[in-house]
Formats: C-alpha cells, structure tokens, sequence
C-alpha cells in the first residue's frame, strides 16, 4: 500500500489515467500538450514509485496490465467527475453577475431599467454594487463595471456607453428666478448652488467666466449627484447634473434647464470587463442590452449633446 509520504504527483498520475483513457502516450500527449517521451517519462516514475507495472509497451500502442486497469479505473473516474465539477462551476458562473457602478448612474440610470435586462435574461441574477471609486475588476469580486473616464484602463475593454455632461437644473418654480445664473459667478441668487463645486466652475467657465466663485454661493454640500438632483427637485436650490441621467426628472417636469448652456468635461461613462473575460456569455449579454440602452437614451438627449461645450479641467 502507497504511504501518504510516497503519493505521487498528480502530473504523473494525469499523464497516467489520459494514456490508460486514450490507450496511448502519443494520443494523451496531444490531449495534454506535451510530448509522448514526457508522458512515457512521467508514467515511467509513476511505476517506480508504486512498484507496479501499469503497462505493456507495444511497438506502437500500449496494453494495461492487471494493475495497470484496476488504477485506471479509478483514475479515469475520477478526473471524469473532476472535469464534471469544472463544467458545473463555469455554468454556475454564467448565472450570476457581479457589476459595480458610480452612485449616481447607478441610482438614477440604471436601476429603473434593470427590470428589462431581468426580463431579457431571467437565467442571470444581477448583483449591483455602488461604489465612487473605481472598483478591482482582477479580484474576481466583480465580473464588470461602468465608470467615468478616458476608457483607458490596462487590462480592462472599455465601451463608450454615454458622454459626461452637465448644466444646470431647478425646480419649474425657480426658473424665473434664477433667470441670471448665467450673468456671472458673484450675482445674487435667491437659492443656492447644489452639487460639484468643479462643475461650477467649469460651466462659469465656458460662459467665460475664470473667477473664483464664492463660497457663500454654495447650499449643503451632498456626498452624490442624485442627492444634488433630490434636493434641487425639492426647490432647495440649483443643481449642476446631468440632463442624460435624469432625463426622467425633466420628462416628468420635475426639473428643468435653468439655464440653456450644456457642459462637458471630455469624460463618459464606460461599460468595463477584464479582457480576458470577453466571451462570458453573461458579459456579453449584459453588455448587448446595456448598449441597447445606452444608444436608445444618447439619441434621446441629441439636443443636448449636440450643443455641449467641451471644457478640460
């Protein structure tokens, strides 16, 4: 009986059950990659370490010997259930997908339309997770991610889903009221400035204004873009966001353009996956849905784009 201390190598006992299977070391070489001398080799140790011959070695096949056959057996039963786990664990994998998305597109995007994808795919359980930083897609913690940027990122494929844009959005009742938002950054305004200080100072700056804005002019300030828009459907103030991601909010007149001039910082939202993951078939799926998605709202919201003032930070 074989000791613990003398079990031998899985590369042997593979070269092994795949020569015993295919009755030849030429044919599990192929199988394996490798040559059939590193099969013979590693089944050469095999016996010498057991004390057993496995095989008779013929001209140009090999035969099991007694041994050899009740090893193999086993063997063959066992990298058969083996290869049976790996099947159920990648089919198992296709079900579930794990994204990670900004707060803000995620909360006010995406979300009400997963309801479709749901539809769509019934097989796939989505996992959302929102993060406002830039999640580690090499983890395996997470199969996918929409983020903002260049859509450079090493390792990862990047499709361009929306472009970044801003302006300013209020309340309908605020709209005359705030009539001079766009006069310069130190007038007056009877409410408050609401989101992304930067954003404000890239919008003054496209109308051609460099100064400072005053601090004063800012209302409380929120850890996320969709809070901004909560507090600015609530009249609480003027908040610079996107027309595209809360295109429900101006559809349902909610909100409105306090002013007609569209920002954009030269940044957008990208749908990301490692490159090695490229034919996941729930990547893909997810990712021909999101397009679909993505494409339906970037042509609703032509007008927008079309007028939008690129403005580097």
């Amino acid at each position: 009986m074989v000791s613990d201390r003398r079990f031998p190598s899985l590369i042997a006992i593979r070269a092994f059950e795949a020569a015993a299977r295919l009755g030849s070391f030429s044919k599990a070489a192929q199988e394996l990659d490798t040559t059939a001398a590193s099969v013979s080799y590693h089944v050469r140790r095999l016996e010498q370490q057991i004390g057993v011959a496995l095989f008779l070695r013929q001209a140009n096949h090999v035969i099991l010997t007694r041994s050899g056959d009740i090893v193999a057996r086993e063997a063959i039963n066992a990298f058969a259930a083996l290869r049976a786990s790996f099947v159920q664990a990648a089919e198992a994998d296709e079900t579930h997908l794990s994204l990670t998305a900004l707060p803000s597109l995620a909360t006010s995007w995406l979300t009400p339309k997963l309801g479709r994808f749901r539809a769509r795919h019934p097989d796939i359980a989505l996992e959302l997770d929102l993060s406002a930083v830039a999640e580690d897609l090499s983890g395996g913690r997470y199969d996918a991610a929409i983020r903002n940027g260049h859509g450079n990122w090493p390792g990862l494929r990047a499709i361009e889903l929306l472009p970044s844009l801003f302006m300013p959005l209020c309340a309908p009742s605020l709209r005359e009221s705030v009539a001079e938002l766009g006069r310069d950054p130190i007038h007056p305004l009877p409410v408050p400035l609401l989101g992304r200080p930067d954003w404000w100072s890239l919008w003054y700056r496209a109308l051609g204004f460099d100064g400072a804005i005053p601090p004063g002019r800012f209302g409380t300030q929120l850890s996320a873009e969709y809070l901004d828009i909560a507090a600015a459907v609530a009249g609480q103030g003027v908040a610079i966001g996107s027309p595209i991601l809360f295109r429900n909010e101006i559809d349902a007149g909610r909100l409105v353009p306090a002013h007609d001039l569209v920002v954009s910082d030269g940044r957008a939202f990208w749908f990301t996956y490692p490159a090695a993951r490229h034919d996941s078939r729930k990547i893909a799926r997810f990712r021909e849905w999101l397009c679909a998605e993505a494409m339906r709202d970037t042509d609703a919201a032509r007008a927008f784009i079309r007028r939008a003032v690129v403005v580097a930070p």
